[in-house]
């Protein structure tokens, strides 16, 4: 007997499914019915977790640490989070602001979830990570999708703000280095946006997820919040964790870092939604963020590599695809570039040309109508050099065949 389904509620009737996630799907079902898939869609990295980080969480299931933790996460885990924000900051970050969550996504749900409500509305910085915008619509607020200027990668500047600006407006979401484009806010920028935002009454909520994958001429992270002059700073939420930095994609660990009263109210929401993210995975991270040394090494050899990939991608770009606009990558590991120039007949805008392009070369790639860019495809250059060169060489022979 099978019941009759009425309907879902306001909650979810607008939700949309993950299309990374989706694609990334897709293309591993495709490969396991025996085509040849090459999966450029995924948004992690392919290296395995640091060993050493590997051993501090199998050490602490023999110590038994299986158990329930505070729900916004062990005191050593949060204190060793504040401090690695403080060496950042080159100030004092109280560890209360620490909020040990199941994944970057998750605080920013509670930060959306807590902050927002019907009749709020919430500035979106696009391109955009395609969470965004339905973490926004759980929490019953609208989004607001802000382009980007093109003549600066596709960033945000007070300008493009203000014209998204209205009396409805309590928030603003952004990246960087930004996921899907790869561009990076200088400090100079960064602070701009925050005093925008202070004088606006506006939330400020960075996802700073990708911050030490950063190309710049120095070996340390992109500018973040906490390069800002604290006087330019009004209420503000920093989303971080290891997923990306120390290739911990699988074991959920996010933290977001504000006001210790604010922190109060996400803890309570978790309590009531997750509680306590994994007690092995806090055990793993705590090692990460306590071993500053072999931290910093750790990201530094998988930096150093997708900076050659990233060259590597760019240069097979110019040399094979010279048609295809990018956005110059100067962090994370994506480039996100411009297919135009390929569509024509069936193949009418970036979601025809990814599906067209997997039937016809086994490439995945996602189309920039995740990220609020139909015109623009996201290729990830987290995987092997061998990998990279194949995938577009197949991109570019399938263009040039049409």
């Amino acid at each position: 007997m099978t019941s009759k389904v009425i309907g879902f509620s306001a909650n979810v009737e607008r939700l949309q499914p993950s299309a990374t996630i989706a694609v990334s799907t897709l293309a591993k079902r495709l490969r396991s019915e025996g085509r040849d898939v090459i999966d450029l869609s995924a948004g992690e990295p392919d290296f395995p977790t640091p060993e050493w980080i590997c051993d501090a969480a199998v050490q602490g299931i023999r110590d038994g640490m299986t158990r329930y933790t505070p729900a916004a996460g062990t005191t050593e885990l949060r204190q060793a989070i504040a401090r690695s924000l403080s060496e950042l900051a080159g100030r004092e970050m109280d560890w209360n602001g620490v909020v040990v969550s199941t994944g970057a996504k998750q605080c920013l749900f509670n930060a959306c979830f807590s902050l927002f409500g019907p009749g709020d509305e919430v500035l979106v910085a696009s391109p955009y990570w395609t969470s965004y915008p339905e973490i926004v619509t759980l929490s019953r607020a609208e989004s607001v999708i802000v382009p980007g200027d093109p003549a600066r990668d596709l960033k945000l500047t007070p300008r493009e703000l203000e014209a998204g600006w209205s009396e409805r407006t309590r928030g603003l979401i952004f990246s960087s280095p930004c996921n899907p484009t790869g561009a990076v806010y200088s400090t100079e920028e960064l602070t701009a946006i925050a005093e925008w935002a202070r004088e606006r009454g506006v939330w400020l909520i960075a996802d700073e997820i990708y911050r030490p994958i950063y190309f710049g001429e120095d070996a340390g992270d992109a500018a973040g919040l906490l390069d800002v002059p604290e006087s330019s700073l009004g209420p503000f939420v920093l989303v971080d964790g290891a997923s990306k930095a120390y290739a911990m994609t699988g074991w959920r660990i996010g933290f977001s870092w504000c006001d210790p009263e604010v922190a109060k109210q996400f803890t309570a929401l978790q309590s009531h939604v997750t509680s306590n993210a994994a007690t092995p995975s806090q055990v793993a991270a705590l090692e990460a963020y306590r071993d500053r040394g072999r931290a910093r090494e750790a990201i530094a050899g998988m930096r150093d590599a997708f900076r050659r990939r990233r060259d590597l991608v760019v240069h097979l770009f110019d040399e094979l695809l010279p048609e295809m606009a990018y956005v110059y990558p100067r962090g994370a590991f994506y480039l996100f570039f411009r297919v135009d120039s390929a569509l024509g007949g069936d193949v009418a805008d970036a979601t025809a040309f990814c599906s067209w392009l997997l039937e016809e070369t086994g490439v995945a790639l996602v189309p920039g109508a995740a990220f609020g860019d139909d015109r623009f495809a996201r290729l990830s250059f987290a995987t092997s050099d061998d990998v990279l060169e194949d995938g577009i060489r197949r991109i570019a022979r399938a263009i040039r065949g049409r």
